[in-house]
């Protein structure tokens, strides 16, 4: 299975929105900008999750996109059905009629694999993402600070100071 990045960029930039959603509604813009993505493909994208009631809208001044419910409540299957994004490992897209009109011999295999995948997603949440994001982020020493709307990592001084100050010695 290759995930496209219809589904990448759509998992991400819920992951943004749901980082970032404190202070209000999230603008794409902002999001794109963070996130280093197409503001153009994000519309595209979030016009889909809108539709299959994952974030809500907002327009005007402070304006932008916040989640429709808890991260808990989200998966990150949700996500990548709601932009069309299909879970399936098989060639023929889970119609048996991959080897000449019928069934290949591989064909139950790559299904339940498809199966698997969709499962696993299934289990994991927004939340649980950005859960597993902090713990490495403070795993590695790591602090994130948010500026101005825009999240950025800075390496915290007792992690670094003593291999910083190493370096100035040699």
């Amino acid at each position: 299975m290759k995930l496209t990045t219809k589904g990448r960029y759509a998992v991400t930039a819920m992951l943004d929105v749901a980082m970032h959603t404190r202070n209000g509604p999230v603008s794409l813009a902002e999001v794109a900008r963070r996130q280093k993505l197409s503001l153009s493909y994000l519309e595209q994208l979030f016009s889909r999750l809108r539709r299959k009631g994952l974030v809500k809208s907002s327009r005007g001044p402070g304006g932008g996109y916040a989640l429709s419910g808890d991260p808990e409540g989200i998966s990150v299957a949700d996500i990548i059905v709601a932009v069309d994004e299909p879970v399936d490992v098989t060639r023929c897209g889970g119609k048996a009629n991959c080897n000449s009109d019928s069934r290949c011999l591989t064909h139950d295999l790559w299904t339940d694999l498809s199966e698997q995948v969709y499962d696993f997603l299934s289990t994991r949440s927004l939340a649980d993402v950005l859960q597993r994001h902090h713990e490495q982020i403070e795993k590695d020493g790591v602090q994130e600070v948010v500026l101005h709307g825009a999240s950025l990592q800075a390496a915290t001084e007792q992690s670094h100071a003593p291999a910083k100050a190493a370096a100035e010695r040699s």
